[in-house]
C-alpha cells in the first residue's frame, strides 16, 4: 500500500499537490489528490510510463519544465 505522507515527504518538490522525486535519473510525479495517477519522467522529460489522461500529464509535464531547478542537488 502506498504511504502517501511518505512519498510527500521525499519529495523534492510538491506543486500543487503533485510530489515531484528525483530518483538516479527518473523524474517520478505523483498526484497526492488522486494517489492513482502518476508518472515517471526521464532525466530528459521524456515520458516513460504513466496512469494519467492527456491532460494531466501535460500539467505535470509543465509543471516539470517550469520547476526543474528547483530538483537540482
Amino acid at each position: 500500500m502506498l504511504d502517501i505522507k511518505t512519498v510527500a515527504d521525499k519529495a523534492d518538490v510538491i506543486i500543487n499537490g503533485y510530489a515531484f522525486t528525483r530518483e538516479n535519473d527518473l523524474i517520478r510525479v505523483l498526484n497526492l489528490n488522486s494517489p492513482d495517477k502518476a508518472v515517471v519522467f526521464s532525466s530528459k522529460g521524456e515520458v516513460l510510463e504513466t496512469t494519467m489522461d492527456d491532460i494531466e500529464l501535460s500539467i505535470a509535464d509543465r509543471y516539470l519544465k517550469q520547476n526543474l531547478k528547483y530538483m537540482e542537488d
